[in-house]
């Protein structure tokens, strides 16, 4: 006798369909693929902006350079050169203080705070520092400082914008209160001071600390919370 033929199992399997592309309807597929597609290409487009702005000058960055610096500044912004770095070869301590209208109408200028000690103290014995303790304050500096020529004056629309941008962390680690009043106006000077050379080099560095102040800048950032309580706990009393 011929042994009986295997009736097909057409019994439905746990989890057989479930999770699979297949199973979606066609929309639902079409929509799935676009959003990869669009992921895809804006990865390929932010690879290749950091690309031409971290490499040697080309012919693409000569025809291109502007869209990219459009793109890359300042939230992109990268401090290094593909092929040749650039270490930073000095030391800067931004500081800022607050001039604050109290209730009474009284206005009183606050000391001086060291904002970039503030920052080392947070990532000092910290396994995982954050990249705005690190790089934030230094690196809006750094490009304010490179957007900017002689008694302060801006160049081009990027100079502007690096003096926002400035203005908007000091802002932010202000507050719009602070010492019992409202924060009316914000100043900043950077203290630089160069790092000796090492003993087995004969180059002469001259390590004496000189010292940028900027004008005065009227508050114009809304903030939706105090973040100045207990911000003044650095500062150093002076002009």
């Amino acid at each position: 006798m011929e042994p009986p033929e295997a009736s097909e199992d057409t019994r439905p399997r746990p989890g057989g369909d479930i999770g699979r592309t297949g199973a979606l309807s066609l929309p639902s597929r079409i929509a799935v693929a676009l959003g990869i597609a669009v992921v895809a290409v804006g990865t390929c487009v932010h690879l290749l902006a950091v690309f031409l702005h971290v490499a040697p000058e080309n012919t693409a960055t000569e025809q291109h350079g502007d869209l990219v610096a459009e793109y890359i500044y300042p939230e992109f912004e990268q401090n290094w050169k593909l092929f040749a770095p650039n270490p930073v070869q000095q030391n800067t301590h931004i500081w800022a203080r607050a001039e604050v209208r109290k209730n009474d109408g009284d206005t009183t200028t606050t000391g001086w705070t060291d904002l970039t000690a503030m920052d080392i103290a947070k990532i000092l014995h910290n396994p995982a520092p954050s990249h705005a303790n690190q790089n934030e304050l230094r690196r809006a500096w750094s490009f304010y400082t490179s957007t900017h020529g002689d008694q302060n004056r801006p160049i081009g629309m990027r100079g502007e914008l690096s003096r926002a941008y400035v203005q908007r962390i000091v802002e932010d680690r202000f507050g719009t209160h602070l010492d019992g009043g409202t924060v009316e106006r914000v100043q900043v000077r950077a203290a630089t001071t160069p790092v000796a050379a090492p003993p087995w080099s004969d180059e002469r560095i001259d390590t004496k600390t000189t010292y940028q102040v900027l004008p005065w800048w009227p508050v114009t950032q809304e903030q939706g919370q105090d973040q100045g309580q207990g911000q003044g706990q650095d500062q150093e009393d002076g002009s």
